[in-house]
């Protein structure tokens, strides 16, 4: 029997590409998990243009998982564009994000939307990193993560976690600001975090991947790092040119005192420059505060209470 929209629970966004040796069992273990659990649920798989029948085998699925729905796009458009029309698709009070390459613990998606008491997301942060490249990629992410949580101001233990659960209501303001590719995570993480929502998190074991690897390590680090920044400054601008400026300042005042005891009074150039260019910084950052606060939606969902 098919269960009414508004009695759905949780939509699991499964976003497939290319994953057709090991799609199957993922597919069971989600399944056979929610299943077993209290929640009305369905399994949206979303499949990105794949060209491996892992379209083909999932529709094969629906007789044994009745909670399964697909979606299909013809062509490959990346895991961000997949999650947010995913999203926009479900039809769950709750949406769960995770991955179909074995990695996530999805066993555990139940005691994930368990965790969404009181909160607004719940994001599994893994303990262990098992990914390529990782003496360059685990500095990378550590250096990321350490700039967001100085811009947003709060402890994230994992940035880019690709397991979680969030309120749809909640998440549907935001989802125009998703990027295509892998930085939708860290976004989705952030904007959350930004707009006063509470994100809490669940430590998870992160296994070996199956099959191979869409990650590109160069361009996609840069993607983070780039919309790291891009989110922080459509949100919090004055973290960015506050110390900037500040430290711009610092110089110039330093720099200032040099010249009056060097050049008698009379401050070069350069100094001149360096407190101008201070002053442009504060300016710039306080107008951007103000641009931002003045374009808050006036209807934002209620974050979640206890």
């Amino acid at each position: 029997m098919t269960v009414p929209d508004a009695a759905l629970d949780v939509t699991v966004v499964l976003p497939v590409y290319n994953e057709a040796g090991h799609l199957e069992a993922e597919v069971d273990r989600i399944c056979v998990t929610l299943d077993a659990s209290a929640y009305r649920y369905e399994l949206l798989v979303v499949d990105d243009g794949s060209t491996d029948g892992s379209a083909e085998l999932v529709e094969g699925l629906t007789g044994r998982h009745p909670a399964i729905r697909t979606m299909r796009f013809a062509t490959n458009h990346g895991s961000g564009f997949v999650r947010r029309h995913g999203t926009l698709a479900a039809r769950g009070q709750v949406v769960v994000w995770t991955d179909a390459d074995m990695t996530y613990p999805n066993d555990r998606i139940p005691e994930l939307v368990d965790a969404l008491e009181g909160c607004d997301q719940v994001v599994g942060a893994r303990t262990s990193e098992q990914g390529t490249m990782k003496p360059l990629r685990v500095p990378a992410k550590w250096f990321i993560r350490r700039l967001a949580e100085f811009l947003t101001e709060t402890d994230i233990p994992d940035l880019n976690s690709g397991f979680r659960a969030f309120r749809r209501d909640v998440a549907l303001q935001y989802l125009h600001l998703l990027p295509t590719g892998f930085s939708c995570v860290t976004t989705i993480t952030m904007t959350f975090l930004a707009n006063g929502y509470a994100v809490r998190y669940v430590p998870i074991e992160y296994a070996t991947r199956a099959g191979s690897s869409k990650f590109h390590p160069w361009a996609d680090t840069r993607r983070y790092l780039l919309q790291v920044i891009r989110m922080v400054l459509s949100y919090n601008p004055l973290r960015v040119f506050l110390p900037m400026a500040t430290a711009l300042l610092v110089i110039g005042l330093l720099k200032l005192g040099y010249d009056v005891v060097d050049k008698g009074f009379r401050p070069a150039a350069n100094t001149l420059l360096l407190l101008f260019a201070s002053f442009q910084l504060y300016v710039v950052g306080l107008l951007a505060d103000l641009i931002v606060r003045t374009n808050r939606r006036p209807d934002e969902v209620e974050p979640a209470t206890w």
